[in-house]
């Protein structure tokens, strides 16, 4: 199994994210902004249902990679580090799914 974590890949995307939009597709997607970025988002969670459905695993793997990919880019132009998206994570493991769910507060 590899090191490589999403920690790993936040790194990247911020290097990235300063390079040329010429040379970079995360350079591209930031100087795009953030419509453009949550839109390409939306596409791959899309793609990535689709794959799931499908039972078409090479796919789903694939397709979830890249959904991981531009969330990432979603949060950095959001200016939203990983380690606050797994503090939300790690606090509703202390309780089950349901009782969670049931807690919040209806936007």
């Amino acid at each position: 199994m590899s090191g490589f974590s999403l920690a790993d890949l936040e790194i990247i995307v911020a290097r990235r994210a300063q390079a040329s939009p010429d040379e970079s597709w995360t350079a591209k997607l930031f100087a795009a902004g953030q419509a453009k970025a949550a839109k390409k988002l939306g596409e791959e969670a899309v793609e990535t249902v689709i794959a799931a459905i499908a039972n078409d695993r090479k796919n789903l793997t694939d397709e979830a990679a890249d959904l991981l990919y531009h969330l990432l880019v979603v949060l950095k132009i959001a200016d939203i580090p990983l380690a606050d998206v797994m503090a939300v994570l790690e606090g509703r493991t202390a309780q089950s799914g349901v009782a969670e769910k049931a807690a919040r507060v209806p936007s």
